[in-house]
């Protein structure tokens, strides 16, 4: 007859279990030394979390390397200020199940790469040049915000919304790093006011206090082409 486990046991079990769950949140984890992915098999009906693997006998050193980062994004072109050149699996296939990724932003002066989440991934930056104000907001609404220069570091915790703004009168630059191959990104303004099919205006109008009038005038603008160098149309799916 089997016996049966303690509560205690019992528990302990299904806790160990349910450890694997939180991970899986992350980019899966390698079974092999390289998958450089084929963006050619994706074609093809089949479909899965990341890419298939090229056969090893056609990949080659171009696989992993890029010079994506070396030329400045258009950030004067842009309508906020600022240019995101990404460099995720999508641009650079050795990367695939690496779970990493960089990305260049670019900034005019006074600047501003918008209120946005990385739903996938934590971010860090590097200030290659000049000062921007960055900031995030936790989940209790309590803002973390400091003005960083030149060789400084600062981290956004993932999922959180987050900003960077170049308040001074020079261009500058960082360098993002991420804990993902394709972190992600939503921002704020274009997902609610920008999304297709469109959110209710009676839903936005309640949710900020504002005439429904006002939210369409807003959406009207959210529609509007983007000049080449947009961050929101940039973004690191």
């Amino acid at each position: 007859m089997a016996r049966k486990l303690p509560a205690a046991t019992l528990l302990a079990v299904l806790l160990a279990l349910a450890a694997p769950l939180v991970v899986v949140a992350n980019d899966p984890d390698m079974l092999q030394d390289i998958c450089v992915a084929d963006y050619h098999s994706l074609k093809g009906p089949l479909r899965l979390n990341g890419f298939p693997c090229k056969r090893h006998q056609n990949v080659t050193a171009h696989d992993f390397t890029s010079r994506v980062l070396a030329k400045p994004g258009d950030a004067a072109g842009s309508a906020v200020g600022s240019a995101v050149t990404a460099a995720n699996v999508d641009v650079l296939p050795g990367l695939n199940t690496l779970g990493v990724s960089m990305a260049r932003i670019d900034f005019a002066p006074l600047g501003v790469n918008p209120p946005h989440t990385h739903p996938r991934a934590t971010e860090m930056i590097f200030v290659l040049h000049g000062s921007l104000h960055v900031g995030f907001v936790t989940t209790a609404n309590k803002l973390f915000a400091r003005t960083v220069h030149k060789g400084d570091v600062f981290v956004f915790p993932r999922g959180l919304l987050h900003f960077q703004v170049n308040s001074g009168h020079a261009p500058a630059a960082v360098i993002s790093g991420f804990n993902s191959q394709l972190p992600g990104t939503q921002v704020v303004a274009q997902a609610l006011f920008g999304a297709s099919p469109p959110v209710p205006s009676d839903v936005l109008a309640t949710a900020f206090q504002i005439d429904a009038g006002l939210v369409e005038a807003i959406k009207s603008s959210s529609r509007r082409p983007c000049r080449e160098g947009c961050t929101w149309a940039r973004t690191h799916a």
